[in-house]
């Protein structure tokens, strides 16, 4: 297992749709156990292929909750369906999302409370998930990745300015940008 680099906006792998996985092979398995170790040293609470460089619709999670019950696993191709918007703004800090594709920030986002996502786990069983919460949050954020948005990208627009700023100044939103876990000093 390694640690890979985490691609940073503006690499085009994030930006673009994810190909679905069509085999279960041995380098699925290998990536997917990589993704675990990258997400754990970032550290993070999920991660999606393209955050790595590689253009597959998979995402791993792990989040432990209030109670401290871990929610660890991979989602292959997965299907998203979620709960209307509740209307109004975001709370500052109650809603306030990370990205390790945007690292250290953070910025407030509104997202379903509810979602249900279905898909495959590595031995190709079929997977229902119905979370809500933090969790729901999770779902949505790296499904997201999968269709080549960052939550960024769904700010407001005075956050998304600010944001757009932080890229310049930082010398994102250009390819080959990345970090890696363990080895660059960033805080995601």
């Amino acid at each position: 297992m390694a640690v890979l680099p985490i691609r940073i906006m503006g690499d085009p792998v994030l930006h673009s749709p994810a190909a679905r996985v069509v085999e279960i092979s041995d380098e699925i398995r290998t990536l997917v156990a990589d993704m675990f170790e990258t997400m754990d040293a970032a550290p993070g609470v999920g991660l999606a292929a393209p955050q790595v460089g590689v253009s597959l619709r998979i995402y791993t999670y792990n989040y432990a909750g209030d109670d401290g019950t871990p929610w660890r696993g991979v989602i292959l191709n997965p299907e998203l369906w979620m709960r209307p918007l509740e209307p109004g703004f975001p709370d500052e800090d109650d809603e306030a999302e990370g990205c390790l594709s945007f690292p250290g920030e953070r910025f407030p986002l509104r997202r379903s409370n509810e979602v249900l996502v279905t898909g495959t786990d590595l031995d190709g069983q079929s997977v229902s998930i119905q979370v809500d919460g933090w969790r729901a949050r999770i779902m949505q954020h790296e499904f997201d990745h999968l269709d080549g948005i960052l939550y960024v990208d769904r700010l407001d627009d005075s956050d998304w300015k600010t944001a757009q700023k932080i890229a310049k100044k930082r010398g994102w939103n250009r390819p080959d940008q990345s970090w890696t876990p363990g080895v660059d000093d960033l805080d995601a």
